[in-house]
C-alpha cells in the first residue's frame, strides 16, 4: 500500500489509507543507480548510497522504477513534477532542500 507504484497508480486515495501509508512509512529500498561523468582530469563514477534515505526524510524510493520519489508529495498529492511523476536518478533540486 505504501509502494510507490501504488501511490502513482491510485490519485483517489482517503483519508483513512493516507493515515495508514503514513503509519507504514515511506519505502527505502536499494536501488541500483549509478552514472559516470567525465571530468576534465579523469573520470568518476557516483553511486546510490542508501544514505540519502537519513539525509533527506521527505525521500523514497522505488525498485519497480529504480528511481527516487517525494513520499510526502506522493502521499498528499503535491504539484507534478519529477519527484511526483518520473521520479529522479541523478542530483535533483527539490522544495525542501532549498
Amino acid at each position: 500500500m505504501n509502494s510507490v507504484d501504488f501511490l502513482l497508480t491510485n490519485k483517489d486515495i482517503t483519508y483513512e489509507i493516507r493515515t495508514e501509508i503514513k503509519r507504514l512509512g515511506r519505502p527505502i529500498p536499494d536501488l541500483i543507480i549509478s552514472k559516470t561523468d567525465v571530468g576534465k582530469s579523469r573520470n568518476y563514477s557516483r553511486h546510490f548510497n542508501s544514505s540519502v534515505y537519513d539525509r533527506f526524510k521527505w525521500l523514497c524510493g522505488c525498485p519497480k522504477r529504480n528511481k527516487l520519489f517525494c513520499f510526502i508529495c506522493l502521499v498528499m498529492g503535491g504539484n507534478r513534477s519529477v519527484w511526483t511523476q518520473e521520479g529522479c536518478v541523478g542530483k535533483g533540486r527539490h522544495k525542501a532542500t532549498a
